[in-house]
């Protein structure tokens, strides 16, 4: 077996995984970037690209301002007494130094957002500004390397381009100036000639293709080697610390040695039924999550061969999902839920939630509830907004249809049709419709809130009132699909120090070895505080790890 050394390997190839290469490099390291699939970029370069980073420099451009004590006060009041006082510190004091670390040093930019943080009603929260997206950058910087980046998560592309998160609000809730967003993306992707041979991509690149793509130059520039194709075997231990790992290039068994350590960045275990079984609570299934396919937990199984506990392991990063037959993952509703007149309803025909709060709880609720739940919306809602898998009407007609929407959408021209479509309850579907009715009119939804908080506002619709979370199912034909407990990821792994090295089932580090993103136990144990909450800590616990393998940390 062919064997090579490095100070440190990085395993993945997502934000966190690159983010700890940059660091590592740029503290002195020899690194080493592989890759399992052929593809750059893992779940991050699929998903919104966006971080939550408390105490981040740039909220000050919008004049706002945020203490470590309030962002410590959020956590400690979302995650409760599932993860250390002492990590979650380490968080706070980290993520702002990373972020500072990584705008200074390289080409990974962000813009503060004014989404705010998930669960408002706690203390310490914020109504905008901790959350970044990535700035959008040219596929032209990352020269022929850019078709071996993952391409964006379907549900994000409209008509062969990728829009901001600000730009898809605005085009969400049909904002002034929408239509010329669409407008002025259309005719740049559509003239773009030279990448139209080449590609159906857009060369202009947003959310997490813009985050790995910033990434990726970044590390380019560095003549970090990244080697695709290249799967985790194992870990090599002696006398308690991981000196290395065998890996798998191409067919080939290799054997790579570290003087500082290897950092797991391999992403979570979504697609492993069997890891899933037993593990997250049910009902599950791997056909529901909205990630890659090549996330199946084999880091997981590596660390935990040398002694690494696992912890978190039943939690994931939820959200109510539609599978279309012909895709190969579920798309996650992120917004339209807060769209006035789209509700959710049991199989009794009743709603059970409020739609509007984050994705995390809607699909929190979705799963603890055992049968299949349906989204429901009539003509008006069905003209103005896209809703899941459907475009508006006057861009994707009811008659422009194809099998696999046909499959699972349900068209009626009465609410009792729509309900015997859907096999629920008629009455209670027709006392929601009732209900939603007088919600609608008073603004104020005595069962469940929605539009209550400045997080269900941010995707209502502005131009509806009084609640912009709230209007009756009044225009014939009314439609419905089903939705399920999907997901973003699963979020237990390799339970973690403030350092983000590995901890045996002692609690004692393992000298060696380190965890971040989805393959670590989350910082946010059970909850989600705030879009970002994913890539947030997998970059931060990734700078983390590189600069404690490298003595470097401050």
């Amino acid at each position: 077996m062919d064997s090579i050394e490095y100070d440190v390997l990085v395993v993945g190839s997502g934000a966190g995984a690159l983010t700890a290469a940059i660091t590592a490099h740029d503290n002195g390291g020899a690194v080493l970037v592989i890759e399992k699939s052929d593809m750059y970029g893992g779940t991050s370069a699929t998903s919104g690209g966006g971080i939550w980073i408390p105490c981040n420099h740039l909220m000050a451009e919008h004049g706002e301002t945020d203490s470590p004590e309030a962002a410590l006060e959020y956590l400690k009041a979302c995650v409760g007494d599932k993860v250390s006082d002492s990590r979650l510190k380490s968080y706070v004091q980290n993520a702002p130094k990373m972020l500072k670390d990584m705008e200074d040093n390289s080409d990974v930019k962000f813009v503060s957002t004014p989404y705010a943080d998930y669960l408002t009603e706690k203390p310490g929260s914020k109504d905008g500004w901790r959350t970044l997206d990535p700035l959008p950058i040219s596929a032209t910087r990352l020269g022929k390397e850019f078709l071996n980046m993952r391409p964006p998560h379907p549900q994000t592309i409209f008509g062969g381009f990728t829009i901001t998160v600000n730009e898809a609000k605005k085009i969400i809730t049909r904002s002034k100036g929408w239509k010329w967003i669409m407008a002025k993306l259309m005719i740049s992707y559509r003239l773009d000639i030279p990448m139209r041979l080449k590609s159906k991509r857009h060369r202009r690149l947003c959310l997490g293709n813009a985050l790995v793509g910033r990434c990726l130059t970044s590390v380019f520039k560095r003549d970090i080697p990244i080697w695709r194709s290249t799967s985790l075997k194992s870990l090599v231990e002696k006398n308690g610390k991981v000196t290395g790992a065998i890996v798998n290039k191409n067919g080939e068994d290799i054997l790579i040695t570290t003087k500082r350590g290897v950092i797991l960045a391999a992403g979570g275990f979504e697609h492993n039924s069997d890891m899933r079984n037993a593990n997250l609570p049910g009902p599950t299934d791997t056909n529901w999550s909205a990630t890659p396919g090549q996330n199946t937990g084999d880091a997981h199984i590596a660390a935990q061969a040398v002694g690494a506990n696992l912890t978190l392991m039943d939690a994931a990063w939820w959200g109510p999902s539609v599978r279309l037959p012909r895709d190969d993952r579920s798309r996650i509703l992120f917004a339209e839920r807060a769209l006035p007149g789209i509700y959710i309803v049991n199989e009794n025909g009743k709603r059970y939630l409020n739609e509007a709060a984050s994705y995390d709880e809607v699909g929190r609720q979705l799963q603890a509830h055992p049968k299949t739940s349906w989204v429901i919306f009539d003509r008006r809602a069905r003209e103005k907004y896209g809703i899941g898998p459907l475009y508006p009407t006057a861009v994707h007609p009811d008659s422009k249809w194809n099998n696999s929407i046909k499959a699972i959408v349900k068209k009626s021209d009465t609410i009792e049709g729509l309900a015997s479509l859907m096999g629920v309850d008629e009455t209670g579907l027709k006392d929601t419709v009732k209900k939603v009715a007088k919600y609608s009119e008073t603004g104020v939804d005595e069962d469940f809130g929605s539009g209550s908080t400045s997080y269900d506002k941010y995707y209502g619709d502005p131009s509806v009132t009084p609640n912009p979370c709230l209007a009756p199912l009044l225009k014939a034909p009314f439609y419905a699909f089903p939705v399920y407990p999907g997901d973003i990821g699963t979020k237990g792994g390799v339970d973690v120090d403030i350092n983000a090295q590995a901890l045996n089932k002692n609690g004692r580090p393992i000298l060696g070895l380190y965890a971040t993103g989805n393959t670590a136990s989350s910082v946010m144990g059970y909850t989600y505080p705030g879009a970002g909450s994913t890539i947030g800590p997998a970059m931060t616990f990734g700078y983390v790890a590189a600069k404690h393998a490298m003595g470097a940390n401050s």
